[in-house]
């Protein structure tokens, strides 16, 4: 008897067993990541610590990482973490002294330079997250792939949700 593709703990589409969901009110999920945003930030600021570097540097750290080999800019950057070139300027100054990132000729432009990881600050970065991502992805398991695509969908929306509030604050346009 299917069950409609939702998943109850007693199988998926795809013949997987998978934990049984609790049920929850949208106040209750509210909660929880309320919760979770709390600890993220809590775990962020010491994971920042362990790595010498403040929160606001290695989330921008982060965001290089994500980058690759596509080295932004540090308008890139600075649109990204939503705070001006200048800002951006004086944290890659502290990258950079610290032993993060260097900076790049841009190829196509030589007035404009990128930032890119240096291999040993990604290897510092990797030997402290990767327990914790090895983590998740185990926990990932537990999930069916369509449950996993409403998570992304949900997480995807969210930010874009959250980014559009935040630049209404910074433009006044929210209380």
């Amino acid at each position: 008897m299917s069950d409609g593709g939702k998943t109850n703990g007693q199988g998926s589409e795809d013949g997987t067993e998978h934990a049984p969901r609790p049920a929850a009110t949208p106040p209750e999920a509210l909660s929880a990541m309320d919760h979770l945003i709390a600890t993220s930030m809590i775990a962020q600021q010491e994971m920042a610590q362990r790595l010498g570097l403040n929160v606001s540097d290695l989330t921008c750290f982060g965001y290089v990482l994500e980058a690759g080999e596509n080295h932004p800019t540090a308008g890139d950057l600075a649109h990204r973490l939503h705070v001006t070139t200048g800002a951006v300027t004086g944290i890659v100054n502290r990258l950079e002294r610290a032993g993060y990132v260097t900076r790049l000729p841009d190829p196509a432009d030589r007035r404009r330079v990128r930032i890119a990881a240096l291999p040993a600050a990604v290897a510092r970065v990797t030997a402290l997250y990767g327990p914790y991502y090895a983590r998740l992805g185990e926990q990932f398991a537990d999930y069916s792939p369509a449950e996993i695509a409403v998570l992304n969908d949900w997480f995807t929306r969210t930010n874009r949700l959250m980014t559009t509030y935040l630049d209404e604050l910074r433009e006044g346009a929210a209380p």
